[in-house]
């Protein structure tokens, strides 16, 4: 493995024990948000991931790099341990616990399909994953970006990663009192759901994600933080229990744990 590689991990590895050691001493943010179960409903979100189901049955070092802005990254979570990656990585490590596996974080808030894709070389396909999660599309949605350039980048993007021989799933946004007042959100939406069918890559979409939880009777608003764009820690974790559930079911691997 190669020693930046070997290093990152290590640093994640770190992370996780230090995230570990704070849910132990626990805190009175996380034990309300922890406190509430998230929705038992979710649409079916098939992922085909033969890369990193390859390298799991191969006893390799599973490498996952969640790509993106600051949903990614984790905006208003109430710290890292709460971030969606994170999260992902504590629920993956439980229903595998067999997989050497790390989540990377790759996320910066404030960018979008441009400023991701001069930093694909470095910051993903350096890494050598498996699989790339890229929530995208959530910048562009607010600041207008062109459809047809915004299609171009995210293209680009995914025949550069999948021609490394990495799996990507890809993230829209999520329904947030300022995305929707967005007149691109929807546009975003459906490029996306295009992009995903036109190059083979899988799509988690958050967007049906929480129409689904507040036909369930679990409003937006109980997932979106006070800032009106991202989610708050209990979005996060549910996003990451929907997510994790779609990776181990395209991995054939059983019935997800939950957090609770």
């Amino acid at each position: 493995m190669p020693v930046r590689v070997r290093s990152l991990l290590r640093g994640v590895a770190s992370a996780c024990l230090a995230a570990t050691l704070s849910l132990a001493v626990g805190g009175a943010a996380f034990a309300r948000g922890e406190a509430v179960a998230c929705p038992d409903v979710a649409p079916v979100m098939g992922l085909a991931l033969p890369h990193l189901k390859a390298a799991i049955a191969h006893n390799v070092q599973a490498v996952i790099v969640a790509f993106g802005s600051s949903s990614t990254q984790g905006w208003m979570a109430s710290d890292a341990a709460h971030t969606y990656p994170a999260v992902l990585q504590r629920l993956l490590s439980r229903a595998l616990p067999a997989t050497h596996l790390a989540v990377i974080n790759r996320g910066i808030g404030g960018q979008d399909a441009a400023e991701e894709l001069a930093r694909l070389d470095q910051d993903v396909i350096a890494l050598r994953p498996q699989l790339v999660i890229w929530q995208v599309g959530a910048n562009g949605a607010l600041e207008g970006i062109d459809p047809a350039l915004f299609k171009r980048l995210v293209v680009a993007g995914i025949r550069r990663m999948q021609g490394a021989g990495i799996d990507v799933v890809l993230m829209d946004n999520q329904r947030a009192p300022r995305i929707l007042a967005s007149r691109e959100h929807l546009l975003m939406e459906h490029s996306l759901a295009e992009i995903a069918s036109v190059t083979g890559s899988g799509m988690f979409a958050r967007s049906a994600l929480m129409d689904a939880w507040q036909a369930a009777g679990r409003p937006y608003a109980e997932f979106i933080a006070a800032d009106k764009l991202h989610q708050n820690d209990l979005g996060y974790r549910c996003v990451a229990e929907a997510l994790a559930r779609a990776i181990v079911a395209g991995l054939g691997s059983g019935e997800m744990v939950s957090t609770h």
